[in-house]
């Protein structure tokens, strides 16, 4: 097993996915609906037997895919399924990807042995080691097994029930993960006024579904099958329509403000979790504390033998000086690496010095890790 994770480390520090920038942002005009489970796959299923949650959020997704039709006409739905057929993991990404989509919202309902577990929460892409999380991760990933024999050379050699597959996740440089928080905070923010009141707040999972998508996403659990009280709430008809009321009231609340350019900077956690902070928004003439890079002459000098520098995320189309994305990081460049332009920011002649600075990085991209350079191509660390 150490030399196959080794291996697909190696192979994903080359072939990081994340969001294509264009120049002009056109609005919200796509939106990927991804009803979670469905066909031979029934997803959670009731102690009793006798509810499933591929139904359930099937009639979510539907309900809220038409309330934005109503209201929104001219943006355009994709549904993964709009029906009882089974869709694997991939394929849902596919479908967002090659549509162009600016959002993708799946939705999903809980399960946990522990009877007394209950809430709603929303995960956006990220790693995280936390054992609650990691659960949720396996058991929406165990669908893959369903998928053939080949499933795990389709998705870099992943097993769900492996713990150490997941390191794969924290290999990624998602470029709109600020933005999956911003709409995740919004959604969770609404769902807590609603009939299920506990709110487990917003988590990061390594999560198949979510893994390979080029926009913002995210994945709403809306309760626990597995208990009795929220249970009760999924199954009703007028609750799923208010579900879907309260996804859709997050979905205009972000588009308006996405829109408008007044900016989302803060969010809200569960109280357990620490590991998505409220960050404030970064003015764009402030350079981030972080050793700078020497004058030319220098440089040159330094890049003859090889430099050391961090690198913050990769996206598939050069991206302006100040675009947010790069959070106010001035000293940035980038390298062409396959389809993506990989962006990175200092010149260190140590990995000392390269680790001294990967901290305050690290603030602003926490995924952030230190590679090097040699002959202007960027040789993965395993940092």
């Amino acid at each position: 097993m150490p030399s196959r994770v080794l291996l697909i480390i190696f192979c994903l520090l080359f072939q990081v996915v994340s969001h294509a920038q264009t120049g002009t942002f056109t609005g919200i005009r796509k939106v990927v609906i991804d009803a979670g489970h469905g066909g031979k796959d029934p997803g959670a299923v009731s102690l009793n037997r006798k509810h499933r949650e591929k139904d359930i959020t099937l009639s979510v997704a539907l309900r809220l895919g038409k309330l934005i039709n109503e209201q929104y006409p001219d943006v355009k739905v994709i549904y993964t399924r709009s029906t009882d057929v089974f869709i694997p993991l991939d394929k849902r990404t596919e479908i967002a990807n090659k549509n162009d989509a600016d959002l993708f919202i799946s939705i999903h309902i809980n399960a946990a042995k522990a009877r007394s577990a209950s809430g709603t929460e929303t995960f956006v892409m990220g790693l995280d080691k936390s054992s609650s999380n990691l659960e949720v991760s396996k058991l929406e990933n165990s669908v893959v097994v369903l998928e053939g024999d080949d499933y795990s050379s389709r998705y870099e050699g992943f097993d769900p029930n492996v713990p150490e597959s997941y390191i794969i996740f924290s290999l990624l440089q998602n470029s709109h993960l600020e933005q999956s928080l911003q709409l995740a905070a919004l959604v969770q923010e609404q769902l807590a006024d609603g009939p299920i009141k506990v709110n487990r707040g917003i988590k990061q999972a390594g999560l198949l579904v979510l893994w390979r998508t080029t926009m913002p996403s995210i994945l709403v659990e809306l309760g626990f099958i597995s208990n009795s009280s929220d249970l009760e709430v999924l199954v009703r008809d007028e609750n799923q329509q208010n579900f879907a009321q309260l996804i859709f009231n997050a979905f205009k609340q972000y588009k308006i403000k996405y829109e408008s350019g007044s900016g989302m900077t803060s969010y809200v956690t569960a109280p357990s979790d620490k590991r998505v902070e409220n960050k404030p928004e970064v003015k764009p003439d402030v350079k981030p504390e972080i050793k700078p890079e020497t004058k030319p002459e220098e440089k040159e000098a330094v890049s003859q033998d090889g430099f050391y520098s961090i690198q913050l995320l990769a996206v598939a189309k050069i991206l302006r000086s100040n675009a947010p994305d790069l959070k106010g990081i001035k000293n940035t460049e980038y390298k062409l690496v396959g389809k993506f332009y990989k962006y990175h920011t200092g010149n260190f002649a140590t990995i000392e010095e390269a680790s001294a600075a990967l901290p305050e990085v690290k603030k602003k991209f926490p995924q952030a890790f230190i590679i090097r350079v040699e002959n202007g191509t960027i040789v993965p660390m395993n940092k």
